[in-house]
């Protein structure tokens, strides 16, 4: 069993974002990272702040993205950046506990880890429609991966019920789990479709 995180969209949600994020802080899900990177930085806090109510209300935890300032503001200790923002913070670890960030080959890995990041997300693995014009990069990327990092590794791009299962080909004490956009913004029952990836 691995770690499911869902990683949001609210454009891809045809209900209320809030309540569809309720529902999935009540599944089995490890995590929600709340990315909503078109947002201008007050728009973003917003969001936020009303998002991260929603978390302890289920024990859930909710992970900012991108948006330093608003983190800081909101007294977060963990964030998750993307690799261009994470390169121009120095002293990371002054302001964050725990820092994420997402890599595409091994030279971005190793920085990522210079950097002072915890784990890092993996893609994107599967053909995916956030990502039409670009090649998967594969099962043989993602174990690649594994095997040069030191910190977890968890899998994005086209993770659904179809391909996860090839996922199980990953020999590595470093794959941690997947990360999840469209389907959990778009299913029907968050938690059922949580507890779906968690039986695999």
């Amino acid at each position: 069993m691995f770690d499911v995180i869902c990683v949001t969209n609210r454009k891809l949600c045809k209900d209320d974002f809030f309540q569809r994020l309720s529902r999935i802080a009540k599944s089995d899900v490890n995590k929600i990272i709340l990315r909503e990177k078109d947002l201008s930085e007050e728009d973003y806090f917003n969001l936020a702040e009303k998002a991260l109510e929603i978390g302890p209300e289920f024990n859930k935890e909710i992970i900012l993205h991108n948006y330093l300032s608003v983190a800081k503001r909101l007294s977060q200790a963990k964030i998750h950046l993307p690799l261009s923002v994470l390169k121009n913070c120095k002293d990371i670890k002054k302001d964050f506990d725990i820092v994420g960030t997402s890599v595409h080959n091994i030279l971005e890995l190793k920085l990522a880890e210079n950097l002072g990041a915890d784990y890092v997300f993996a893609g994107h693995i599967f053909k995916t429609d956030c990502k039409r014009d670009l090649e998967p990069k594969g099962t043989e990327f993602l174990q690649s991966i594994c095997d040069n990092s030191n910190i977890p590794v968890y899998a994005i791009g086209g993770i659904n019920l179809d391909t996860v299962s090839k996922l199980k080909s990953i020999n590595s004490k470093n794959f941690k789990g997947v990360c999840i956009m469209s389907e959990f913004m778009t299913c029907d029952n968050p938690i059922n479709f949580a507890k779906e990836y968690l039986k695999i």
